[in-house]
């Protein structure tokens, strides 16, 4: 095989492995799918309730949760380091969207979600993603 022939075919090889190295990687898009299809349902039947435990994956970043409709107040407890909620002053409240309950935790800690009454509502249900 002669020279240049050998460096064409090094060159597509090349060319192959930077397509093949591209597709490979996963996109921002992928990476919140992943996340948000391992969610798991909850329910939440009024006063107060802690939702799990459950422990950190490598699927998301963060704490996701939403409602399916309503709207309720929830904070994350860590409950391997205290029984309070890690929000300050207070927790926030969340509703149809996905939206960050707590944000960079480390896999593998373990954590409740505390769910309260909101204006009401004393039944609700949704997702968490975590």
């Amino acid at each position: 095989m002669s020279t240049s022939a050998r460096r064409r075919i090094s060159a597509v090889m090349v060319a192959a492995g930077l397509l093949g190295g591209a597709f490979a990687q996963p996109t921002a898009a992928s990476a919140a799918t992943t996340c948000y299809g391992g969610a798991v349902n909850w329910t939440y039947n009024g006063g107060t309730k802690d939702i799990g435990p459950y422990r950190a994956s490598p699927r998301c970043r963060d704490i996701n949760l939403k409602t399916n409709g309503g709207q309720v107040v929830a904070c994350v407890v860590f409950i391997d380091h205290t029984n309070n909620c890690n929000t300050h002053p207070e927790p926030d409240i969340f509703g149809a969207t996905w939206a960050e309950v707590a944000t960079d935790v480390i896999d593998g800690t373990r954590f409740v979600v505390r769910v309260f009454e909101y204006g009401g509502n004393t039944s609700e249900s949704g997702k968490l993603a975590f």
